[in-house]
Formats: structure tokens, C-alpha cells, sequence
């Protein structure tokens, strides 16, 4: 089959790359002219581990190009819409790119073959019929006819994106058009049965677990899998705020929230994953999906209260880090903060709506100067935050210079193996406050350092 991904971002070139990997001739098509260049010499447009070999290697197996033009739109047999949903100012998805690329799609559509379109961007309910009313109406085809909308929401964690796409835990797919459905199910059939594993493990370091079960294939209808993937990540969104809360009540009575949570996880009805503690969620996924859902829930008159309580904790637990600060320097007026890590979370350089971001900007605002580091997100940061007076240190040691305190608020690998004497000699008073609990096996307070993790 032919395959064209709309968008080049970390789904659009992810999705892009693993179908070509399985001999699929795909196409990722992006209006910006930069990244599509990029693609087209075998580097990925964002950082992702693993995926600049993997695009090598099918770009010089000529089974992925990229372009501006939507001309290839004509010979697919699917269409991947992949492109962003940023928030508006009201809380809910922002569909501008969804519309532009349904409109463009409909104007290329070709009416001698069936062509299946798929949303795979995080996308409202109802999202699949207003794609297909705008293809309508650009092509003058008719919806389950020459085409049809299918909605197969992504479930890509950012740095280990390769892993979910080969080992995904399921797949969903949102349709009621039989054809569709045929269509999807050998596409899958291919990624589960055909790839050589062997053979993939050479190009990027991925493997297949052999005790992990294999990835259940679920069909439903369109609105219930928009609503999946919405309800999915408001429920991580729930179970992340929740272990934070509890962090601050094992402060309070004296009880370590490192054993509370290994204790919870081994209930296999809990489980131990998202169960670490941290300053609060961030990132391009979690704030915008609750956002919207929430925003969804009211316009409807069923409100999402327990999303709307973890919205509230998540917020307290950015507030949480500010007062731990304050209760060790007083006042923050005049003092050097360093930070260490501006994405929201490892291996990746998204750096979008980010804990970090928040809990800089009020430090700001309390007249605090502020030097920071990130391993790969200092670029998209910075861009994003042009307005903060922000140093931007490129050795993770350079924000101590001088500093009253230092803030880890992402746990990148690099941290754990700082000369963290060094970091000390640098410092002017040496309170460290590790927010993700990372360091706790450093006996950094026999180094010298103030240590205070969050609910130990």
C-alpha cells in the first residue's frame, strides 16, 4: 500500500518511518520546507532516540521521501492526519492544521480508488465527521463512498516512541465502514506479523520482550475511539496528581512516599507505573487532553470532576516546589536559582507547557535570577520563552555558579553522573532540591549539600 502521514512532527515521522520499515512506500508531507529537507537526508526534524538511524535506513532504501506538495495524496491507499491540536485560549483542541490538511486532502483525493483517511492526531469527539464534511466539500466525493474516516489515535511516549510504535500494548480503530476496516487490519497485520525483528534490532535498539503479550487489536466506533485516547490520558493525568498529593501528606506525617508507592504497585490492580513523584505533569499531551476534556464535559453539563481536581493538585504541586524554596532562602529576591532540565521528561526535546516553564516564570516574577540546562530541549525553550530573562548554561555544572539553590526538575541520566563535588565548590549556599526523588541514593547530604527530595 501507499502511505502518506500529514505532519512531521514526533507522530507524523515516527508513524512515517515505522510503516516504511515494513516496506510500505510512504510519504510525510509538512509545509515546512526545512524539515521536509531534513527528512529527505535521513535526519528526524525532532529528537527522538533511535529514529534518525531508522529514517536512514529507509531513505536509502528509497521507501520514504517527504515533501511539500500533496500530490501523493492521489496515489494513497491511506492517509495519516498527524498534525498538531494546540490549545486555544479557552481550554479546548485548536483544529486549524486538522481542517487545512482535511481540505487539502479533498482537493487531491483521487475518485478512481478508495482511500482511507485516519485521524491519528489527539482530536475531540466528533472530530471523524467534521474531517469527513470538509473532505466532501473540497472534493465533491461522498463520505463511505470514494472515502472514509477512520480515527486510530496514537499512544506514543516521547523517547520511547519506537518502542510503542513496533511494541504497541494495543491499537485502536474507529470505524464502521467494513472496507476500512479491511484496510486497517491488514495494515496492522503487517507491523505484528511481517517485520523482521532481527533485522530492525540492527538499525535501532529495540527489541522485543519475549514475555510481553502481544498488542490486542480493538475496533470500535469513531467517537469512542477519540474518546479513548482523551479518557487514557486524563487517567494518567488523575494517577500522577494523586501520588502527589499523597508525597506532600508523607512530608507532613513522616512517611516515605518511595516505599508508599512501591507498596502501591504491587497491587496488579494499581500497578507501579506512573506512581513516581515530581514537581507535576507537563508536556504537549497531558495539560491540553485534560484541558479539552474538561472543557468538553462542561459544555455538555457532565462535569469531569475528579479531572478537574487533578488539574487543580497538578498546579498546587508546581506551587509545592516554589514554597520549598522560599522556606529555605526567605526571600527569592536577588538569589541564583539553577535548573536543571526544561523538557518534561527525559529523552526528548519537547519542551512545551513544561513544569519547568511554570515554576521558572514565577521565580522570575519573585526576582529571582535564574540559569538553566537541558541536554536537548534548551532550543525549543528558549523559543518558546523568549520573554524570560533566562542564562542558558550548555555544562549542566555552570548553574551553580554562584547559586543559592539548585532546582532537578527533569531526571535526565546526565545528572546522576555530575561531578556533583565540583558542583558543590561552585555553589553559594548548597541547598539542592531534587524534585523527581532521582539522587536519593547519592548521600549528597554527606557531600555537603542541603538535600530535600518531595515525600521523604
Amino acid at each position: 500500500m501507499n502511505i502518506v502521514c500529514i505532519g512531521s512532527g514526533y507522530v507524523g515521522t515516527v508513524t512515517g518511518a515505522a510503516f516504511a520499515a515494513l516496506g510500505q512506500h510512504t510519504t510525510v508531507i509538512d509545509i515546512d520546507s526545512e524539515k521536509v529537507q531534513m527528512i529527505n537526508s535521513g535526519k528526524s526534524p525532532i529528537f527522538e532516540p533511535g529514529l534518525d538511524a531508522l529514517l536512514k535506513h529507509v531513505i536509502d532504501r528509497k521507501l520514504l521521501n517527504a515533501s511539500t506538495s500533496y500530490n501523493e495524496v492521489s496515489n494513497a491507499h491511506i492517509v495519516f492526519i498527524t498534525v498538531g491540536t494546540p490549545a486555544e485560549a479557552d481550554g479546548t483542541a485548536g483544529l486549524k492544521y486538522v481542517k487545512e490538511a482535511a481540505r487539502s486532502i479533498g482537493e487531491h483525493l483521487n475518485p478512481e480508488h478508495f482511500t482511507v483517511i485516519v485521524n491519528k492526531s489527539t482530536v475531540p469527539v466528533g472530530t471523524s465527521d467534521l474531517v469527513a464534511s470538509i473532505i466532501e466539500e473540497a472534493s465533491t466525493l461522498s463520505n463511505n463512498k470514494q472515502f472514509t474516516v477512520v480515527s486510530n489515535p496514537e499512544f506514543l511516549r516521547e523517547g520511547y516512541a519506537l518502542e510503542d510504535v513496533f511494541f504497541p500494548d494495543r491499537i485502536v480503530i474507529g470505524t464502521n465502514h467494513p472496507e476500512a476496516r479491511t484496510v486497517m487490519r491488514k495494515l496492522y497485520h503487517d507491523l505484528f506479523e511481517n517485520i523482521n525483528y532481527s533485522e530492525l534490532s540492527k538499525i535501532v535498539a529495540v527489541k522485543r520482550n519475549p514475555k510481553s503479550p502481544k498488542a490486542v487489536y480493538f475496533e470500535t466506533d469513531a467517537k469512542s475511539a477519540e474518546m479513548i485516547k482523551y479518557v487514557s490520558n486524563a487517567f494518567l493525568a488523575i494517577k500522577i496528581s494523586y501520588i502527589n498529593e499523597v508525597a506532600r501528606l508523607c512530608e507532613t506525617l513522616g512517611a516515605n512516599v518511595l516505599d508508599v508507592a512501591k507498596g502501591m504497585g504491587l497491587d496488579s490492580r494499581i500497578g507501579e507505573k506512573f506512581l513516581q513523584v515530581s514537581s507535576g505533569w507537563g508536556g504537549s499531551c497531558f495539560p491540553k487532553d485534560t484541558s479539552e476534556l474538561l472543557e468538553t464535559s462542561r459544555k455538555y453539563g457532565t462535569d469531569l470532576t475528579l479531572v478537574e481536581a487533578a488539574i487543580e493538585s497538578n498546579l498546587k504541586m508546581h506551587e509545592s516546589c516554589i514554597i520549598k524554596l522560599r522556606r529555605q532562602l526567605k526571600t527569592l529576591h536577588g538569589k541564583n536559582i539553577g535548573i536543571l532540565g526544561l523538557t518534561f521528561k527525559p529523552n526528548t526535546d519537547d519542551a512545551r507547557h513544561t513544569q519547568s516553564s511554570y515554576i521558572i516564570s514565577k521565580l522570575i516574577a519573585m526576582g529571582a535570577n535564574i540559569s538553566a540546562h537541558d541536554p536537548k530541549g534548551m532550543a525549543m525553550f528558549r523559543k518558546l520563552n523568549e520573554h524570560l530573562p533566562i542564562r542558558y548554561c550548555y555544562r549542566a555544572e555552570d548553574v551553580a555558579e554562584r547559586a543559592d539553590a539548585i532546582v532537578l526538575i527533569t531526571h535526565w541520566n546526565e545528572y546522576a553522573a555530575l561531578d556533583w563535588n565540583l558542583v558543590h565548590q561552585k555553589m553559594r549556599s548548597p541547598y539542592l532540591l531534587d524534585t523527581r526523588n532521582f539522587l536519593v541514593g547519592h548521600r549528597l547530604n554527606e557531600a555537603g549539600f542541603i538535600y530535600e527530595g518531595v515525600g521523604i
